[in-house]
């Protein structure tokens, strides 16, 4: 059973480099006797990754943001869907997260039902799937969610993120018709990978996204949303250009 040794910190250590080596340590640490399995996936419970960040940092704090006008713990747009967002603060500096709330097809879940089309290649016409108003229970799972990524931002986990932002299977819609959405690329189905399976693309999940982005305002809040992710990175902003052309042409 793996458990997080403290490193050994140079006394003459900066604070930046202290950040720097306990980062090193937490990415480093093997978190597979912590993974869960469920349908087939792993993933990494908010409880366990909790205990080994306290081990960590004994006096980390973490914060549920809420909406100051409402004060829930959650954020709802009519048009986008319901955002959640978590802080978490050691040794005086904090990183932020933020995760949607999605359904188990990836798509984006608000406070009321609404339907989208998607193209039933055998029957060859555009056929009505209905996302569901998103419950407590939805809202709560992303939090926690959102605080196990957030909780990698230290490096905690943070390989699990590697290939794509959110570890969650995405659900092909009704595989037995193979029915494709229309925004999406012809081949969507993909079997559902562990940590220990090889990434095939690293993107599929931002490229998933970037295809169900119909308009330039929806595009631009997607980037707001994986901000972090894209600066600095240049084959995700090459991602976004593409995308961004082809909204434009279809104009």
């Amino acid at each position: 059973m793996c458990k997080f040794n403290k490193p050994q910190i140079p006394a003459n250590a900066t604070a930046d480099e202290r950040r720097a080596i306990y980062f090193d340590a937490l990415y480093s640490l093997d978190m597979k006797d912590k993974v869960e399995k469920r349908e087939n996936l792993s993933y990494l419970s908010w409880a366990n990754a909790w205990a080994e960040f306290k081990r960590a940092y004994p006096s980390a704090t973490y914060r549920i943001v809420k909406d100051p006008i409402t004060n829930l713990p959650y954020f709802a747009d009519e048009r986008t869907g319901i955002m959640v967002y978590t802080e978490v603060t050691v040794d005086d500096i904090t990183h932020e997260m933020w995760l949607p709330v999605m359904n188990t097809s990836n798509k984006a879940m608000k406070l009321e039902p609404y339907t989208y089309k998607v193209y039933d290649k055998f029957k060859k016409e555009y056929v009505e799937r209905t996302v569901e108003a998103a419950s407590m229970f939805d809202i709560n799972k992303t939090i926690m969610r959102c605080l196990v990524k957030n909780l990698a931002m230290f490096g905690l986990g943070l390989y699990i993120y590697a290939g794509e932002d959110i570890p969650e299977k995405i659900v092909a819609e009704d595989n037995t018709n193979q029915q494709e959405s229309i925004s999406e690329q012809p081949k969507r189905t993909r079997k559902s990978r562990t940590i220990q399976q090889p990434v095939q693309d690293k993107y599929s999940g931002i490229r998933i996204a970037l295809q169900q982005c119909k308009t330039q305002d929806s595009l631009m809040e997607l980037y707001k949303q994986h901000q972090n992710e894209v600066t600095g990175n240049t084959e995700i902003k090459a991602l976004f250009t593409e995308r961004k052309l082809q909204l434009n042409q279809a104009v």
